[in-house]
């Protein structure tokens, strides 16, 4: 896995440290860059287009990773950003149903 983030910031198209700031505050760099890592990156479910297929759920994740633990912009985040905070999705509406009993009340995309 981390030889593929290393290919994909090679490529302009995963997570990229900002300089000068916070060693674990990570600044998210464009999904839709060029070349080969931006097509991988948009192909996989990263960028914008991915952004545009989020449910409720995921843009509440990216809202709290971005404004709660300060983890930078979440409008542009790589395929493997996305797919972990769909796998925290997954995570709470499993809790919650088996919590409740019932379904999450937004549905997974």
């Amino acid at each position: 896995m981390d030889q593929l983030n290393s290919f994909l910031n090679k490529q302009g198209g995963g997570q990229q440290q900002q300089g000068g700031g916070d060693p674990n505050q990570q600044q998210q760099q464009g999904g839709g860059g060029g070349g080969f890592g931006g097509m991988l990156n948009n192909a996989l479910g990263g960028g914008q287009q991915g952004e545009a297929k989020e449910d409720g759920l995921d843009k509440a994740i990216d809202g709290f990773q971005q404004y709660v633990l300060k983890e930078g912009e979440q409008n542009n985040e790589s395929a493997m950003e996305q797919q972990k905070d769909n796998m925290i999705a997954d995570g709470i509406r499993n809790q919650y149903k088996s919590f409740t009993g019932n379904d999450f009340p937004i549905k997974d995309k």
